[in-house]
Parts: C-alpha cells; sequence; structure tokens
C-alpha cells in the first residue's frame, strides 16, 4: 500500500484592531499542483477581542472553501475519465 503526504499550509493574519481576519490555506499536491483558499472572519465591534476564535473561524472557512475546490476538481476528473465531461 501506498502512503502520501498532503500539507497544508495556514497562514493566519489579523488587523490591527482584531477586528477583521484572514486566513489562506494552501495544499501543493504531491504532482505540484497547487491549491488555495481564503477565510475571512469579523469580529462584532461589542464583543471583545478574542483572537483564537477568529483564527478558528477563518482557517475554518479557508479549509471548507479548500475542500468544495478539491471535491469540485475530483468531479470533473471522475466525468473527463468516464468520458462524460461536457
Amino acid at each position: 500500500m501506498e502512503t502520501k503526504n498532503w500539507t497544508i499550509d495556514i497562514q493566519i493574519t489579523e488587523d490591527d484592531t482584531d477586528s477583521n481576519t484572514l486566513a489562506r490555506a494552501v495544499l501543493t499536491s504531491p504532482d505540484g499542483k497547487r491549491h488555495e483558499s481564503v477565510g475571512l472572519a469579523r469580529r462584532n465591534p461589542s464583543d471583545r477581542p478574542v483572537p483564537q476564535i477568529g483564527d478558528e473561524l477563518a482557517a475554518g472557512r479557508a479549509l471548507m472553501d479548500l475542500a468544495d475546490k478539491l471535491i469540485g476538481e475530483a468531479a470533473e476528473d471522475v466525468a473527463q475519465f468516464s468520458g462524460t465531461a461536457h
């Protein structure tokens, strides 16, 4: 059995007021193909700043978007290899 290791790098950036958090998730597959997604979290001005929550939300959103992209790409590949692509 072959084992493959895919690594996702997540970079998180917060603005100076901890109001906006941006996460960028980047996956480079073993064949060199690069997949990138972004997630954003915004703090309600009436909430106290808890940077960890913004990090978790932004990273989670970036990973969900990345998952959607990978599943979509796999579906396109299946269609192409099965001869049903349009």
